[in-house]
């Protein structure tokens, strides 16, 4: 009896004292972890991560810019504990992150971002057609160019379409920022970019991007779109989508504590100031009686 209080007791010790030690190495406040994120949205992950981080000043975000299948596939095997994801999951994803994560389904939703298709600036084409994109996609001409395979904008595209990316035939020049460089080089051709790519409302890259390219209005139900702020606040432009977070972190540590930051509202004036629709703060007006 003495010997199994004295067990108990042991137990209860060594519990507390990992305990601790988790919740002093890896807190809100202090720690170090890893973040994966496609390029498409790298801009508004940096942002954040180095607003936290100033403001944490004993917490350290690796931020590690990888293709979303990739970085999926990463946050499943617990490589690392936070993703950035732009589409949905499929019915097999939802099973493996049921199966392996274990936690509640919660995407924690922060902006509202949006795939371009753009031409050279000095090209006549205005706009295109979602009639006009699907064929596209399915011509030997592979005049439409995305980013790589794996890619959030190609994964965004194919699901808009019900179709898997394996279904659908375009060209790929590497990173956003090379396709609106480089398309000059390829008359005739439509690029595939993120919004986040060129949103930056004074960035010199960003800036030098807006420079090189001609963002196409998108044409559906004979009605005409831009991709502007207001059209993806009401998601009325059709490649509007919804950059969320997702954790594998079973308490309240680094992980949660970052994604908690750019959901309130310190973070999300750091996605308005990224020039991307904040999808959790609201104008707030006040009546004077």
């Amino acid at each position: 009896m003495k010997k199994t209080l004295l067990l108990i007791l042991f137990s209860i010790i060594v519990f507390s004292c990992s305990k601790e030690k988790k919740a002093e190495i890896d807190n809100p406040n202090k720690g170090e972890i890893t973040i994966e994120v496609d390029e498409s949205f790298k801009s508004v992950t940096e942002a954040l991560t180095e607003r936290y981080m100033a403001l944490n000043p004993l917490t350290k975000i690796n931020l590690v810019i990888k293709k979303e299948d990739l970085a999926l596939l990463d946050f499943f095997e617990r490589k690392i504990r936070v993703v950035v994801l732009s589409r949905e999951l499929s019915a097999k994803e939802k099973e493996m992150f049921d199966k392996k994560i274990d936690l509640p389904w919660q995407p924690a939703k922060f902006a509202a971002d949006a795939v371009l298709f753009v031409v050279p600036k000095d090209s006549p084409l205005e706009s295109i057609s979602m009639q006009q994109i699907y064929s596209e996609l399915q011509s030997d001409k592979k005049r439409i160019i995305f980013d790589g395979t794996n890619s959030s904008n190609l994964n965004f595209v194919a699901q808009k379409f019900n179709k898997k990316p394996s279904e659908l035939k375009f060209s790929i020049i590497s990173g956003n920022e090379n396709v609106a460089e480089q398309l000059k080089n390829y008359p005739g051709k439509i690029g595939v970019i993120s919004y986040n790519t060129i949103s930056r409302p004074f960035g010199k890259e960003a800036q030098k991007l807006r420079e090189e390219v001609k963002i196409l209005k998108i044409i559906k139900d004979n009605k005409t779109y831009e991709a502007s702020i207001s059209n993806l606040k009401e998601m009325t432009y059709p490649f509007t989508r919804v950059l969320y977070f997702l954790t594998n972190e079973g308490y309240y540590g680094l992980g949660n504590g970052f994604i908690r930051f750019s959901c309130t509202q310190l973070g999300q004036i750091v996605v308005e100031k990224e020039g991307l629709q904040p999808y959790n703060i609201y104008k707030r007006e006040v009546q004077m009686r």
